[in-house]
C-alpha cells in the first residue's frame, strides 16, 4: 500500500517550491509572456531550489537520490508558478534524468557533475517532429551506424534552449528501435533555426532543428554502443508533464473559486448561482482525480514497477482536465477573462498545449 502523507523532506521542499512559485514566477509571470523570456534573476532563484541536485548521487556532485513523486509533488508546484518558467526549470532534467537513469558509466561521470553546479545548465531535448501524424514510437529521424559513430538525419520541433544548450538528447530511430544521443552544441550538420512562435509558452524559447547528417561519436549514444530502453523514460515524461497540467489547472480553479466569491451581481456573489457553483465543483474533483493518477503513476515508478498503463492514462486524462478547467476559469470570469488584465487567458493559451507539445519535461 502506498501513503497519501508526504514525507517530512518531501514537505519541505514541496513548501519552498510553492514559496518560489509565489514570490518569483507568478509575478513574473505576464511580464515574461509578453517580453518573450523569463528573468534571469528568476532562473537563478529556481535553481537554488537544488531539485535537480537533490536528485543526483554524491558521487555526481548531487546530495541525494532520484524520486518521480517527489519530481511530480515539485513540477505541480511549479505548474501552479507559470507553465513557461516551470519548463525553463526543468530544461536541464531532459538531458541529466535519461543520463542517469539510461547512460553508460563514462556518460555519467562526465556529464552529471556539471547539472550539480551553482549555475543553471540549460539543456535540451529533440523529440517532436513537425508532422500531423507525430508518433514518439515511430520516429521519422534516423540514425545511421557510421564507422566511429552514427550520422542523424531529421526535423525536430519545440526543442527548448537550442540555441543555448550546451547539450541536446536527440530521439532518432536505429534500425526501426527509438533510441537517443547525446548531440554537442556546434557538433557537425546540427542546424538550429528560428525561434518559433506559438499560442502560448512565449515566455519558453522553442526551436526547429534540423540534424543534416549530423556526426555523434559512439561514446554519445546514451547507454553506450548497447543503447538504452526508452520506455521508463518516456514513463517519466509523461508523469512530469501530467503534474505540470494538475498545477496549471489548480492555479486557474483557485483564481476563478475567489472570484467568483468576490464578484457580486444582482445583489450575491456569483459563487452562489447553481451554474457557476456546479462548474467550480466539477473543476475541483477533476484536478483531484487527475492528481491522484500522478501519485499512482510517479509511485509505481519509485517501486520499479511497469508504469506504462499508469503514466499514460494519467497523462490523457492530466491534459483533457487542464484544458477543461482553464477554460471554464475563462467562461467564470466572463469579459474578464478574455483579456490580458486577468491571467487566465494565459492558462488557457498554456493548456491548449498539453495535448500536441511532447518531451519537454521529465522527473
Amino acid at each position: 500500500m502506498y501513503s497519501f502523507e508526504p514525507s517530512e523532506d518531501q514537505k519541505t521542499l514541496v513548501d519552498a517550491v510553492r514559496r518560489f512559485a509565489s514570490r518569483e514566477l507568478r509575478p513574473a509571470m505576464r511580464p515574461a509572456e509578453e517580453k518573450g523570456e523569463l528573468p534571469p534573476a528568476v532562473t537563478r532563484a529556481g535553481w537554488e531550489l537544488g531539485l535537480l541536485p537533490a536528485s543526483l548521487p554524491e558521487e555526481f556532485g548531487g546530495f541525494g537520490e532520484r524520486s518521480a513523486l517527489t519530481g511530480a509533488l515539485a513540477a505541480e508546484e511549479l505548474g501552479w508558478g507559470d507553465l513557461a518558467g516551470a519548463l525553463a526549470l526543468l530544461a536541464p532534467n531532459l538531458v541529466a534524468l535519461p543520463v542517469l537513469l539510461r547512460g553508460s558509466a563514462d556518460q555519467r561521470r562526465e556529464l552529471l557533475p556539471g547539472f550539480a553546479g551553482e549555475a543553471y545548465r540549460p539543456a535540451s531535448a529533440a523529440l517532436m517532429e513537425p508532422r500531423f501524424d507525430f508518433d514518439p514510437a515511430a520516429l521519422e529521424t534516423r540514425a545511421e551506424r557510421r564507422p566511429g559513430g552514427y550520422v542523424l538525419s531529421g526535423r525536430k520541433c519545440n526543442v527548448p534552449y537550442a540555441a543555448e544548450a550546451e547539450w541536446m538528447l536527440v530521439y532518432a530511430s536505429l534500425d526501426g528501435e527509438a533510441q537517443a544521443f547525446l548531440v554537442e552544441r556546434g557538433a557537425p550538420g546540427l542546424v538550429v533555426g528560428e525561434r518559433e512562435r506559438n499560442l502560448g509558452l512565449n515566455a519558453l524559447p522553442l526551436y526547429a532543428v534540423e540534424l543534416q547528417d549530423c556526426v555523434v561519436p559512439a561514446g554519445q549514444r546514451l547507454g553506450g554502443e548497447a543503447g538504452a530502453d526508452l520506455v521508463g523514460l518516456r514513463d517519466a515524461a509523461q508523469v512530469a508533464w501530467a503534474a505540470l497540467a494538475v498545477g496549471v489547472a489548480r492555479g486557474a480553479y483557485e483564481y476563478a473559486l475567489e472570484y467568483a466569491k468576490k464578484r457580486v451581481a444582482f445583489g450575491e456573489a456569483i459563487a452562489q448561482r447553481q451554474s457557476i457553483a456546479f462548474m467550480l465543483a466539477e473543476m475541483a474533483t477533476e484536478v483531484e482525480a487527475a492528481r491522484l493518477m500522478v501519485w499512482e503513476a510517479a509511485w509505481r515508478l519509485d517501486r520499479g514497477e511497469d508504469a506504462s498503463q499508469a503514466a499514460y492514462l494519467a497523462r490523457i486524462l492530466a491534459d483533457d482536465m487542464a484544458l477543461m478547467v482553464t477554460d471554464r476559469a475563462v467562461q467564470i470570469l466572463g469579459g474578464h477573462g478574455y483579456i490580458r488584465d486577468y491571467p487566465v487567458e494565459l492558462w488557457l493559451r498554456n493548456a491548449r498545449g498539453f495535448a500536441v507539445l511532447e518531451g519537454l519535461a521529465i522527473v
